[in-house]
């Protein structure tokens, strides 16, 4: 899953990890409980991150690498927000095989806009906007700003996006697996996009039953 901060990369993930049995896997969710543990990676990704710059290549592809060696993984996965330099998928393509990016693509405008709204439950660490409350609803506490979504930091990340991911797009197109999706729609209409670009047979079926 490819797309700007903030485009909903995360979301759509989850909904195809539980349509086809498969773990998405959030490079955001793993530097997470990296910090978590109080481990000196841990801290060093806590203070690239307040300061608004992105993990080293090195660094990153240590943790995925490691993730996609677990059982959960051997049927298939979802990587969201991985790769995001060229590096990152130069190194990727030595130790796994990717079928599908799929790129959600939102305006810089659209992006600054949801992130200043976000939000994040403390405990569990799921993200979410202040539209859909003050507190999370799995743990019942209040729901903090993280401190990497000041609209300075979120800019400064979009330039990167812009800069060092987006070119990616031309990295994998040979390969003809690339598929562009309007990011500014419903959840619904982007999911229901994104399963006919991936042949979902099933998704056909579903909406002519509707």
């Amino acid at each position: 899953m490819m797309g700007p901060q903030g485009s909903g990369k995360g979301t759509q993930a989850s909904l195809l990890a539980e349509r086809y049995g498969i773990p998405a896997i959030s490079i955001g969710e793993i530097f997470r409980e990296a910090i978590k543990s109080d481990s000196e990676e841990g801290r060093e990704i806590q203070k690239i991150i307040d300061n608004g710059n992105m993990v080293p290549d090195e660094l990153t592809i240590m943790f995925v690498k490691k993730r996609l060696e677990d059982v959960d993984c051997a049927e298939g996965f979802i990587l969201d927000g991985f790769p995001r330099t060229l590096p990152q998928a130069k190194a990727l393509d030595e130790f796994a095989k990717i079928d599908y990016v799929i790129v959600l693509r939102i305006s810089d405008e659209e992006a600054v806009k949801r992130l200043v709204q976000r939000r994040q439950c403390p405990k569990c660490g799921k993200i979410t906007s202040v539209k859909e409350g003050e507190k999370c609803k799995q743990c019942k506490i209040k729901l903090v700003k993280r401190k990497d979504d000041t609209e300075e930091a979120i800019k400064k990340r979009l330039e990167i996006y812009h800069d060092q991911t987006q070119p990616l797009i031309e990295y994998y197109k040979p390969r003809d697996i690339v598929h562009i999706i309007n990011g500014e729609q419903s959840i619904e209409g982007i999911h229901k996009e994104i399963l006919v670009a991936l042949g979902d047979t099933f998704a056909a079926e579903e909406e002519s039953a509707e």
